[in-house]
């Protein structure tokens, strides 16, 4: 983000930018990504992490089963692949993931994809984060589950008046990851939080 950033507030005249009203949001994965960028970036003047995501490493190894889990730590490739394998070709959900998720971080086998989410971390920065956050949470997100109260409770630097949680629900028909399917409700309450935090930035 610093180089986007740097081109951006160069050309702030042309394009109008307020370089004090400039807002972050990361979508799913992008949450950590959005997360990381503000410990390293004061010139983000708001953040949603959309919804938060606190250790990968640690949410994948929380669903797994002991022998799995053990497996893992141990370093038993075979076992894992084989193991996880046997699942992709039988669970539609556990499939997307996992080759979604190999894809994405060039990663060829279910082991490399779990064991190189050690690199998807933000509980030894989130103390730096001083921006403006707003974490977003749905009650029935299957991928990252109790990650964004994690990353919302680690704000430990962020004052109480500009950090928020929000909890989607069934009731509300935004129950699902990122809140799928109730697009409307979800950004009215981000650009409601938008307006309190950035319109109070002169």
């Amino acid at each position: 983000m610093t180089p986007v950033l740097d081109f951006a507030l160069s050309r702030k005249s042309e394009y109008n930018i307020d370089p004090k009203k400039i807002a972050l949001m990361g979508i799913s994965m992008g949450g950590y990504l959005a997360a990381r960028t503000i410990a390293f970036e004061p010139r983000i003047s708001a953040c949603v992490l959309y919804n938060g995501v606190y250790d990968g490493y640690d949410f994948i190894k929380s669903g797994f089963p002991s022998e799995l889990s053990d497996a893992v730590e141990k370093g038993d490739s075979e076992f894992v692949n084989s193991y996880l394998n046997r699942f992709i070709e039988t669970d539609p959900n556990i499939k997307f993931n996992m080759k979604h998720g190999m894809h994405t971080t060039g990663n060829n086998s279910p082991y490399k994809l779990i064991t190189g989410a050690k690199a998807y971390s933000i509980k030894d920065i989130i103390k730096d984060i001083k921006t403006p956050t707003l974490v977003l949470d749905a009650e029935k997100d299957d991928s990252f589950p109790g990650q964004p109260k994690k990353v919302y409770d680690g704000l430990v630097s962020v004052s109480s008046s500009s950090k928020k949680y929000i909890l989607f629900t069934e009731e509300e028909g935004a129950e699902e990851h990122c809140q799928s399917g109730a697009p409307a409700i979800t950004n009215q309450r981000i650009f409601d939080w938008f307006d309190q935090i950035l319109m109070n930035n002169p």
